[in-house]
């Protein structure tokens, strides 16, 4: 499949495009990186350099792949991180003209809010155009549990209520992935991802891999990953499992490095073909 993935880049480490592209590339897919900001390493370290693409960079970098005729060819647009009200126009933009061009392409809307950790890290706004202009239009959605919490407005503690949550945002969309469920709060033992349909939903169960410091960009690799196997299959439950699977193992492997950054490259044939395996339940 060919991707369009409008998110953030870093030189150093793996969060937005950094994060998706590989793990697409190394399943067999195209990816067209359009980024949507330039910086050294991720916000979470505190310091960075670097800047915001401007909106009229990004929807330059989309005119000029339509005017090759690709956008025909594009069946998933990704896009994640928006730095500014601007920038979400050109998303919106961009959405209309890639179903224009091929109207069985499918939007992945990734809401990236904040986490539980660190809570809102974007600019005042953003929450309400994701809210109001952007998953309504969506047809899969990756919100993180503090994410679903913050949209919906409501406490998430219980498995009913995190269905119910998610439910509540399928305004539009067909299909939401809650790519982190910390059902026991800071203190579980595992973390739980769900996705969910208006009349179906599956959960998976992994243990929580304890870090020093969590890797970012999880949610940005599950989000790709899941989207790939699902539109590959069509099977909801079955993307479930691979994507956790994969997202597990590589954790596994960038704790036993030591690391921090996400092992993507050095963990690639784990990523592929994870030696444990996870099955999604059908709730």
């Amino acid at each position: 499949m060919r991707f369009l993935s409008l998110q953030s880049h870093v030189a150093y480490g793996y969060v937005g495009n950094r994060a998706a592209t590989f793990p697409l590339q190394r399943l067999g897919h195209e990816v067209w990186a359009v980024n949507t900001v330039e910086f050294s390493n991720h916000t979470g370290y505190g310091a960075w350099k670097g800047r915001t693409a401007s909106a009229e960079q990004v929807a330059d970098i989309v005119q000029g792949i339509e005017s090759l005729g690709m956008l025909a060819k594009c069946d998933v647009l990704l896009t994640g991180y928006v730095g500014d009200a601007a920038l979400g126009d050109v998303v919106l933009d961009t959405v209309r003209k890639v179903r224009a061009a091929n109207p069985r392409a499918v939007w992945c809307c990734d809401p990236v809010l904040g986490d539980i950790d660190t809570g809102i890290y974007v600019k005042p706004g953003i929450d309400a155009f994701f809210k109001d202009r952007a998953l309504p239009l969506a047809d899969l959605i990756t919100p993180n549990h503090f994410e679903l919490e913050h949209l919906t407005g409501r406490k998430i503690a219980t498995l009913d209520e995190a269905v119910a949550a998610a439910r509540d945002l399928l305004k539009g969309p067909r299909l939401a992935l809650v790519t982190s469920f910390l059902r026991g709060g800071a203190e579980s033992e595992q973390i739980e991802m769900l996705a969910v349909t208006p009349d179906a939903a599956w959960r998976i169960v992994t243990p929580l891999i304890a870090f020093e410091i969590m890797p970012n960009g999880t949610g940005d690799a599950v989000a790709a990953l899941f989207t790939a196997h699902w539109l590959e299959s069509g099977d909801i439950g079955s993307a479930l499992g691979k994507a956790a699977s994969s997202i597990w193992a590589v954790l596994e492997a960038t704790r036993a490095m030591g690391e921090r950054e996400l092992q993507l490259v050095a963990a690639q044939d784990r990523l592929v073909s994870p030696p444990r395996r996870f099955t999604a339940e059908r709730l």
